[in-house]
């Protein structure tokens, strides 16, 4: 255990924020997203609701400045987003402030940022659309 970092943090996820860059993205997705197709590392948070981990993460996370860092999935034509879902996101990443807006893009382009991801964290949120991308800033 550290002093002052979140025991939501696993070994694993704490490596990969170090490891990142700036401009590297971070998927941390609904328990239904398909990480493991994806291509990226893919970290499992069973049981960890993506609210938790953001809230966790992000005194240690940079997000950029120089690009939209919060990305969603848009919903698909005929479907309906829950405002519960972002408005927990943003809640959780209320530490940064001011919190960037989050973008919304289709569920394909949304796949292809998944792709070309750093890593995926698979969490147990089952909240429909309940995937988000974080774009990782330079640290001052």
């Amino acid at each position: 255990m550290l002093k002052t970092i979140s025991p939501l943090i696993s070994p694993d996820l704490l490596k990969v924020l170090a490891e990142m860059g700036h401009g590297d993205e971070i998927i941390f997705s609904d328990a239904h997203f398909p990480a493991h197709s994806m291509g990226p590392q893919v970290i499992r948070a069973d049981g960890l609701l993506v609210s938790d981990l953001l809230q966790a993460i992000i005194p240690l996370f940079e997000l950029d400045s120089y690009a939209p860092p919060l990305v969603m999935m848009a919903a698909v034509e005929g479907d309906a987003l829950d405002p519960d879902v972002e408005a927990r996101y943003r809640q959780a990443l209320s530490l940064q402030t001011p919190c960037p807006d989050i973008t919304r893009i289709d569920r394909y382009a949304f796949y292809e940022r998944a792709q070309q991801a750093f890593a995926i964290v698979i969490t147990g949120e089952r909240a429909k659309y309940g995937n988000i991308l974080l774009k990782k800033g330079v640290t001052p």
